[in-house]
């Protein structure tokens, strides 16, 4: 598939604060022990597990940042599959630079692509129903661009970026603001015309509350799939239907044939594995 890739003013804050945090206050001082310093080398970054590839742009920054002078070659596109033993790229240059660069790039390539690998089985499992894949808020401080980057990588969408971008009315806003319709009015008298509102709900007695209200989006939370397809009736199209709550990929599919719009998954982004994937050396 095809994925538009973040632009590097937004990458490049991100990938200097790593590589400033692994090299710290005296560099790479192994490899200026061990390696001269005209020492050349050419290594292969090569998948060991099956996945999705991400974080191919934030991996070649790496490098490139510790010394211009080092190539990347990049073999496999963003968001395409691998396999064990697939080279994803190839990397020529001064030796030092490159074994100093290489774990983390190695970091942000692994992390990346194993959001999109688990991104990508759960969109597999719901295909055909017609219900999207999103992650959430619950992403690594600091890397939520890059995160969200690697679930379109994998095949999902993403929801709101931030707390500014759309209102989503939670059990606390609610809570707090004493019911269900006085949320939504406080709401809907401070959005403006761009901004969607969002309700999460518990009860199909919530939401039917809601749903004399109006509102954009119905966030269906942690409801079986029994209710699910009963929400689906109530909001009967007149709102988008969001589930959200303990997804995995074994229960998304029956989470799906609810007929629910989106399917939220924090996991993707918060607990996602890592994709194996090893830099060696070559000559």
């Amino acid at each position: 598939m095809h994925v538009t890739c973040l632009p590097r003013l937004v990458i490049e804050p991100v990938v200097r604060t790593a590589l400033a945090e692994d090299l710290g206050l005296a560099g790479d001082v192994t490899s200026a022990a061990v390696i001269p310093e005209d020492h050349m080398s050419t290594v292969v970054v090569a998948a060991r597990q099956p996945g999705i590839v991400a974080g191919l742009d934030a991996a070649a920054l790496a490098f490139e940042l510790v010394d211009p002078s080092i190539s990347v070659s990049r073999h496999i596109r963003e968001g395409a599959a691998i396999a064990p033993g697939d080279v994803i790229a190839t990397i020529s240059g001064p030796s030092r630079g490159i074994l100093s660069g290489e774990r983390t790039a190695l970091n942000f390539l692994s992390h990346l692509s194993g959001i999109a690998t688990v991104t990508a089985s759960i969109v597999e499992a719901v295909a055909g129903t017609g219900s999207a894949v999103a992650c959430t808020r619950k992403t690594t401080p600091g890397l939520r661009a890059l995160e969200k980057y690697a679930v379109r990588a994998g095949g999902g969408m993403n929801h709101r970026f931030a707390l500014h971008d759309a209102i989503l009315i939670k059990d606390n806003h609610i809570a707090i603001a004493g019911s269900v319709r006085e949320a939504l009015r406080r709401a809907k008298s401070a959005a403006g015309h761009m901004l969607k509102i969002e309700i999460e709900v518990d009860t199909l007695d919530q939401l039917r509350e809601v749903m004399d209200e109006g509102v954009d989006v119905v966030l269906l939370d942690n409801m079986e799939p029994r209710q699910l397809r009963e929400a689906v009736d109530i909001v009967a199209g007149r709102a988008i239907t969001e589930a959200s709550g303990r997804i995995t990929p074994q229960t998304a599919r029956d989470i799906a044939a609810s007929g629910v719009d989106l399917i939220s998954v924090g996991w993707i982004t918060h607990s996602a594995p890592i994709l194996d994937i090893g830099l060696d050396y070559r000559d």
